[in-house]
């Protein structure tokens, strides 16, 4: 029991977890209105796990209690693709309406209000952002929640469409592969090359010729 209770307090330890919306909320009753409040949390490990929990009771503390064990209950996993998204997405939630946009590394996250705290848990760095329709911040951010839900990774988009995976990718992350495979071939020329000019020399000879190129280059 010790053990398992270590572990747990190890793995709630490990969540980032934010309060998105703290509300003040009525429900009229025959002798008038009793007042509570209303917590939302959004919880998440910043690799794509992610959930959102909301808790009410008469008491503060105890609302962000209830959302949080709700939020960690409720975790599901999204498709965060290089700290991105992989491709364009709009979800709605009630009058809420929000529009995902993926970006090239060091943009940040171009959101605010429950649309940032629901990337931001959930591992995305670079977004660009719409928030359409309804203001309230409990729909927005179960909007959010929802446009990541419905995201496929980038090999299960290329496997449905017959495509190479580099074929549905962003156009930063074709650029960047093809210069890195660029780049491998220079080097693999280079030591072709060299493997070609050493022929039939000895080794004395080999390491003779790299020490004077090398006191040329230092020269």
């Amino acid at each position: 029991m010790g053990k398992q209770r270590k572990r747990k307090n190890e793995e709630v330890e490990e969540l980032d977890e934010r309060v998105v919306d703290i509300a003040r909320v009525a429900k009229v009753i025959k002798g008038g209105r009793r007042f509570a409040f209303r917590t939302t949390i959004v919880v998440g490990d910043n690799k794509g796990r992610i959930g959102i929990g909301i808790g009410k009771a008469r008491a503060v503390p105890d609302s962000i209690r209830k959302a949080s064990e709700r939020a960690r209950r409720n975790m599901v996993t999204v498709a965060v693709f290089n700290q991105t998204v992989p491709y364009e997405i709009t979800a709605r939630y009630g009058g809420a309406k929000v529009f995902l946009k993926p970006a090239s590394p060091g943009t940040g996250i171009l959101a605010g209000g429950g649309v940032r705290a629901v990337l931001e848990v959930a591992g995305v760095h670079n977004i660009l952002s719409k928030s359409q329709g309804s203001s309230n911040t409990l729909n927005v951010a179960m909007a959010t929640l929802e446009a990541l839900k419905q995201l496929r990774s980038p090999e299960m988009i290329a496997e449905m469409r017959g495509k190479q995976v580099e074929d549905v990718l962003p156009f930063w992350e074709r650029a960047a592969r093809y210069q890195q495979r660029k780049t491998l071939d220079v080097v693999k020329q280079k030591q072709q090359d060299e493997r070609k000019a050493n022929k039939g020399k000895t080794a004395g000879e080999v390491v003779a010729e790299a020490s004077g190129r090398r006191k040329e280059s230092e020269s």
